[in-house]
């Protein structure tokens, strides 16, 4: 529809709308024009896996060593590779719906089995205790946790990691802790799982990379963190796969690990103004209930009261995309029926005409 010329309004984005930092880029250049484009190690240049290490043991609070950093091209291979490392046909995986739902294509094409564990705007879509001990079975042998969270923002309390830990702890479980959006926190604590003590750092992989907190989305690096032998395995499903990430978008994550505290600052509180302004324009349409999301950039509002037999919420997505121009995405994606998901990573202007634009089409919808 844009190459068309329409005008249309993406809220359905995942990414930042900011360019990357130049120093970033400058430090990619320069490594070309270095000579910097053969093959490197299919784990990652050593100088980037030492870096990891190091923001893991300062930022994170986990005790890592180079050695169990796996540099990929992007989380999601981290994600994907995971899964192909960790899970045999028929194991079964528990997610916390609403989920990203490359984890459910991605533990299919390990042969698992995935199992959703429902959560609720009423408690910050946390999982309770309780449905998560009932999802276990002899058969599980995963819990993935994305805090803050796709599609939703919620963050867990660090109480909640602490009882999914021990949860993991007390039936043998791995936990793939996603944390891809740790620097886009605005309200409440960050908790990384593997950071809670040295028994579940054992059980846990943790999952980050540089696309969102550096605007580095198509640069392709991310990393995972793993105990050894599950390092190891990594690596070796790595070179097989893609081998190693591409050498000079390394260089350039290594120059991002270097971004001051400052910079990372300003842009989280951008998306915090942004957040803000698209809550409150939200929160004034009559029907649709959202909460103020803890961090990511995304609200996933509920709008079950305009939904019906005849229209749920993807044929509203897709009512809202031709009749009003504003691209979004359906809750039924992420296993969240009756929500919708946008993204505020675009400018106050365009949340403000996009939400006006929802709001128009909803209430019509209520004639």
């Amino acid at each position: 529809m844009k190459a068309a010329g329409t005008d249309v309004i993406a809220f359905s984005v995942g990414e930042p709308d900011f360019n990357t930092p130049e120093p970033i880029c400058e430090a990619a250049i320069a490594s070309i024009r270095k000579g910097y484009t053969k093959y490197t190690a299919s784990a990652g240049i050593p100088e980037l896996r030492t870096a990891i290490a190091e923001h893991l043991r300062s930022f994170n609070g986990i005790a890592a060593d180079p050695s169990e950093v796996i540099v990929s091209c992007g989380a999601k291979q981290s994600v994907y590779q995971t899964l192909q490392v960790l899970i045999n046909p028929g194991d079964e995986v528990i997610l916390f719906a609403p989920y990203w739902m490359t984890y459910r294509d991605q533990v299919n094409l390990a042969g698992g089995k995935v199992v959703e564990v429902a959560t609720s705007a009423a408690n910050g879509f946390a999982p309770s205790m309780d449905d998560l001990r009932a999802a276990i079975t002899d058969r599980t042998r995963a819990i993935v946790v994305n805090s803050p969270s796709n599609p939703t923002g919620g963050v867990y309390s660090r109480q909640v990691m602490k009882e999914i830990a021990a949860t993991a702890l007390r039936h043998g479980l791995w936990v793939i802790s996603d944390e891809i959006y740790e620097h886009l926190i605005y309200d409440g604590e960050r908790t990384s799982m593997a950071a809670l003590g040295k028994e579940i750092a054992e059980q846990t992989i943790t999952i980050s990379g540089f696309s969102k907190t550096y605007s580095m989305t198509g640069w392709r690096v991310g990393y995972a963190h793993a105990p050894n032998p599950v390092a190891t395995a990594l690596s070796n499903l790595q070179d097989q796969v893609t081998s190693n990430p591409t050498s000079f978008a390394q260089y350039g994550a290594l120059q991002a690990l270097q971004t001051s505290a400052d910079e990372i600052a300003a842009m989280r509180e951008s998306f915090r103004a942004r957040r803000d302004l698209m809550v409150k324009l939200l929160q004034e349409i009559p029907g649709v209930t959202v909460d103020v999301p803890a961090g990511a950039f995304y609200v996933f509002p509920d709008v079950s009261t305009y939904l019906s037999d005849s229209c749920d919420d993807v044929q509203l997505v897709n009512e809202l995309l031709e009749e009003v121009g504003v691209a979004t995405v359906p809750g039924s994606v992420f296993s969240g029926p009756g929500h919708i998901r946008l993204s505020y990573a675009v400018s106050p202007d365009e949340i403000e005409r996009g939400v006006a634009r929802i709001g128009e089409a909803l209430q019509r919808r209520a004639k």
